[in-house]
């Protein structure tokens, strides 16, 4: 009975249960007013195919219908039992639009059930509506890769079940609220690419169960809080890209978990922590473009799973780590532009599985290690610039080396190239540049090298004549060939035709003695790039040159050309396309007549520089032919130019220098029109014009040279806040400069934290540039010599008022420029006190206020200047004590000359009595006859002293025995007398 009774309860329960679940399929599952809610939600936006990420994927909200189960809808889920919408996905549904506080998506509360919203990849823009912490049960929020801006609401805080929150790719600025710590069970939190800025806070080492960080590519600085060494769950911490400072918290060495870490492109500094040595799930480390210090950890010997370590561009010193020998995984060791010294290791065959080996950059020394052609995986090396030396020995190459790329330049590597180069057959790269190979090469062992295609053996040291018409019929596949400073044939001695010539895109040929223009280059219409600069090539540049119909970069500076050939039948008016070309240089050569007009051509010209020619006339005015934004770079100096300067051409440069023509008139007012120029150089000519207050408008402005012209009358008080360098020497300018005359030049206050880390930087960082391939020179007054710049570092400021007719007292403001290296304001009329202001200038090196009416003393404050190694204070009406410091002590006596007021032991130190330092005058021998009225007066002196002597020895003897003679020395010539005249 009992029995019977359990069957049929059991049997009741199924049935139960089945038509339980049986209807819960079948019935209409989608409560009516979510379903309007979410369509209501889909009609705020707009919905067009060109907001679209991918035009192949569909957008979501295409089969939703509003009279249709939405539980079916494409990017919605609902709870199987309750019919609740649990799930709202609209990535990739081409939406635009903005998320509104009263949006029907937080106005129901049917939809406090929601706990996956994902908004990706669409165009929302504004900001996060605070309303969204309605939806408390969120275990995902996704907004990433819109457009979203503002802050993030602190109410975030309030979602207190998020385990995903994903706002990267968008606009979003401000911190991090500090509310986000209370998102306990955060696994993954990604804010990358957006605007944040300010510190990370504290509170983020609350979020105990987060396993992955993403912050990069933001504005974030100060230190790293010390409270990520309490995420004991990271696997990934990413926060490459901003702006952190301070050490690397040695408490990360404590997140065992840690499989990635990326702080790339930070300013980060000190050593890094021995305990990172810990991390031994570890498989990517990436350190690179810091500021780090020391030596690489022998800890991360210990780093088995290790696969990438990348610490580039940092300050490391000492020499390689033998302990990263253990890392059999490593598959990347990039160590580029550091300090470190010494020998590789002989044995780097140990890393087993190496693909990448970049120590380009640094100081190493001793022989390559041919055991690393040994390593089956390798297939980047690049160790150019270094010092290594002794013979290339490439060991046993095997047949099936995978090797691609192999850059070795700039080393001191000597002897001959082994043949077994010819092994690597699968090199695509190859750079022996700077190699002393010490007599002939046999260029046959490159043969074997088909799949070449950058090959540069450029300053090779060898007798050997390299034939270009062999080399371009050799590599099929080669795309750039540098062969500068090498003895190179362009002859056609195997009488071979263009068409058998592989097309490159990029030839450096410069300094090879090359006579002729090559003829061969007339085939190579996928030429990009062409230097030939540096050779002896004479007579007109080839009218067909520039009918090559890519080319965009050519260099024909330091030859003996003398005009432009311009070919009636390939003429450039007879093309449809305008010519590629962007940059032009033909600097230092015998270039006579006008500027050629076919320049106005070329629409697409970004650099132009025909300085040091002969060119004579005026500069044309179709150059406004060359279309804006492209002419960035116009150097016209050293030529025999005449006329003005012309109107409304010069709408996109950055930098114009014309110096040294014979340009007359006034400046153009339409220079005040380009907002981008940063340098203008006219110096040299016979421009009259008062002062350019009016360029105080161009906010990039840093370099202002007008040297040497005709301006003329008094300067008010101006506002350049970027300018560094000023030179308006050798004019007829007059009047006061007002005391706060120097109160707006900001940028020379201070350096620009940003601008002050040399380490890592690119040659075009560092300098005035343009690009990469044009670079500002000058010519300057520094330290009493004229000094020629070729290249002008960023930071290097200059002030030159020399030569003019300025009165009165020099501004106190003048204080106020803290990095100020150069400051001459000789040959004027300025006169009062020096400014004791003037001791602030504490990156000063050169000083000259020379031939000028100042008076008073000069400031002590300057003896403490300790890098003013030049100064010159003479012809003025100084007077009083000379400030007692270092420099002041290395000067010349001639710097003080003509202030017959100034004394003190510095002067005494630095002049003896025929006004020569001290130096000279133990240096330089006194005339013979000096020397001999020198010695005869000693001899006098000496005479005297000892007659003196003697004489008073002598009267004291007479004295004492007192004979009548002495007595009466007359009586005895009495006695003469009478007895004489008895006679």
């Amino acid at each position: 009975m009992m029995k019977g009774y359990i069957t049929l309860s059991f049997l009741i329960i199924v049935i139960f249960n089945f038509l339980y679940e049986f209807a819960a399929s079948t019935r209409h599952l989608c409560d009516p007013d979510q379903r309007d809610a979410i369509f209501e939600f889909k009609n705020e936006f707009e919905t067009l195919e060109e907001f679209c990420f991918d035009s192949n994927i569909p957008p979501k909200t295409e089969s939703w219908t509003n009279n249709s189960d939405c539980c079916y809808w494409d990017g919605i889920k609902c709870d199987a039992k309750f019919g609740d919408v649990i799930e709202l996905d609209l990535s990739f549904s081409c939406l635009r639009g903005q998320l509104n506080s009263n949006s029907s998506l937080f106005r129901l509360p049917q939809l406090r059930f929601l706990t996956i919203l994902d908004l990706s990849n669409n165009d929302f823009i504004g900001q996060i509506p605070s309303s969204l912490e309605t939806l408390s049960n969120l275990t995902t929020l996704d907004l990433s890769r819109n457009h979203f801006s503002g802050r993030i609401p602190s109410s975030i805080g309030n979602l207190s079940h998020l385990i995903f929150l994903d706002f990267s790719h968008n606009n979003f600025s401000g911190q991090i609220p500090s509310s986000l710590g209370y998102l306990s069970y955060l696994t993954s939190f990604n804010l990358s690419y957006n605007n944040f800025s300010g510190r990370v806070p504290s509170s983020i080492g609350n979020l105990s169960y987060l396993t992955t960080l993403r912050l990069s590519r933001n504005s974030f600085f100060g230190e790293l809080p010390s409270s990520l060494g309490s995420l004991f769950h990271l696997t990934d911490l990413i926060l490459d890209t901003n702006h952190f400072v301070g050490k690397i918290p040695s408490s990360l060495g404590n997140l065992s978990h840690l499989t990635s870490i990326d702080l790339h492109n930070n300013n980060f500094v000190g050593e890094i922590p021995f305990s990172l040595g810990n991390l031994s799930c570890l498989t990517s480390f990436i350190l690179s473009d810091n500021n780090i210090i020391g030596e690489i950890p022998s800890s991360f010997g210990n780093l088995n799973q290790l696969d990438i370590l990348n610490l580039k561009s940092n300050k490391l010193s000492g020499s390689f780590p033998v302990a990263l020998l253990n890392l059999r995984k490593l598959s990347t060791l990039s160590l580029f532009n550091n300090r470190l010294t010494g020998t590789l290791p002989s044995n780097m065959s140990s890393l087993s599985n190496l693909k990448l080996f970049d120590a380009t950059e640094n100081h190493f020394t001793g022989p390559l290690p041919s055991s690393l052609f040994n390593i089956p995986s390798l297939e980047i090396i690049t160790l150019e610039n270094n010092q290594l030396n002794g013979s290339l020995e490439f060991g046993n190459i095997s047949s099936y080396s995978n090797l691609t790329v192999l850059r070795l330049g700039n080393n001191n590597f000597r002897g001959p190239i082994h043949r077994s180069i010819s092994k690597l057959v699968n090199l695509k790269e190859l750079d022996l540049s700077n190699y002393n190979t010490q007599g002939l090469v046999d260029f046959t062992i490159f043969s074997h090298l088909k799949s070449i295609e950058y090959l540069n053996l450029s300053h090779l040291n060898t007798t050997t004549t390299i034939d270009m018409y062999e080399i371009l019929s050799s590599f099929k596949l080669l795309d750039t060939l540098d062969l500068s400073g090498s003895h190179v044939s362009t002859t056609n001695k195997s009488s071979l035709s263009n068409s058998s010539l592989v097309l490159i895109s990029q030839l450096y040929l410069s300094g090879c003695g090359i006579t002729e223009f090559p003829k061969f280059l007339r085939s190579q219409e996928l030429m990009l790039t062409l230097d030939i600069s540096n050779n002896k090539i004479k007579g007109q540049v080839p009218g067909w040159l520039w009918m090559l119909p890519v080319l965009n970069y050519v260099n024909l500076s330091n030859n003996t050309f003398i005009g432009f050939k311009r070919s009636t039948k390939l003429g450039l008016t007879s093309i449809q396309e305008p010519p590629a070309m962007r940059q032009l240089f033909c600097s230092n050569n015998n270039f006579t007549g006008n500027i050629p007009s076919f320049i106005c051509e070329l629409p697409y010209l970004s650099t132009l520089d025909f300085s040091n020619n002969k060119f004579n006339g005026s500069i044309p005015t179709c150059m406004g032919n060359i279309q804006s934004p492209y002419l960035q770079a116009l150097n016209l100096r050293h030529n025999r130019l005449s006329g003005v300067l012309p109107e409304n051409i010069f709408e996109s440069l950055i930098s114009l220098d014309v110096g040294h023509n014979q340009l007359v008139g006034k400046l153009p007012r339409s220079l005040s029109h380009i907002s981008s120029l940063g340098l203008l150089n006219v110096e040299s000519n016979k421009i009259s014009d008062t002062f350019p207050l009016w360029l105080s408008s161009l906010q990039e402005l840093q370099v202002l040279v007008l040297r040497s012209n005709a301006f003329y009358g008094p300067i008010e008080k101006t506002q350049f806040s970027k300018l560094r360098i000023i030179d308006i020497s050798g004019n007829q300018f007059n009047g006061t400069l007002p005391a706060n005359f120097f109160v707006n030049w900001t940028a020379m206050f201070s350096l620009d934290e940003n601008e002050d880390q040399s380490n890592g930087e690119t040659m075009s960082n560092m300098y005035m540039s343009t690009d990469y391939f044009y670079f500002d020179s000058m010519v300057l007054m520094n330290k009493g010599v004229e000094m020629e710049l070729e290249r002008v570092l960023k930071v290097f400021t200059v002030i030159d008022f020399s030569g003019n007719k300025f009165e009165g007292e020099i501004p106190k403001s003048i204080g106020l420029l803290k990095e100020l290296h150069v400051l001459n304001l000789s040959n004027n009329a300025f006169s009062g006190h020096i400014a004791s202001s003037m001791g602030n200038l504490m990156a000063l090196e050169s000083l000259d206020v020379s031939q000028n009416k100042l008076s008073g003393e000069i400031p002590q404050e300057l003896g403490k200047l300790t890098y003013l190694a030049y100064m010159n204070f003479s012809h003025n009406q100084l007077v009083g004590l000379l400030p007692g410091g270092t420099q002041f002590q290395t000067q010349k006596c001639s710097s003080f000359e003509d202030n017959h007021g100034l004394y003190g032991p510095s002067l005494d130190k630095i002049c003896d009595i025929h006004g020569k330092t001290p130096q000279q005058s133990e240096m330089a021998p006194e005339p013979e006859e000096d020397e001999e009225e020198v010695i005869s007066w000693i001899a006098a002196v000496i005479g005297f002293i000892l007659g003196t002597a003697l004489g008073l020895t002598f009267g004291c003897i007479l004295f004492s025995y007192k004979p009548d003679w002495f007595k009466n020395p007359f009586v005895r010539d009495k006695r003469r007398n009478i007895g004489t005249l008895t006679h």
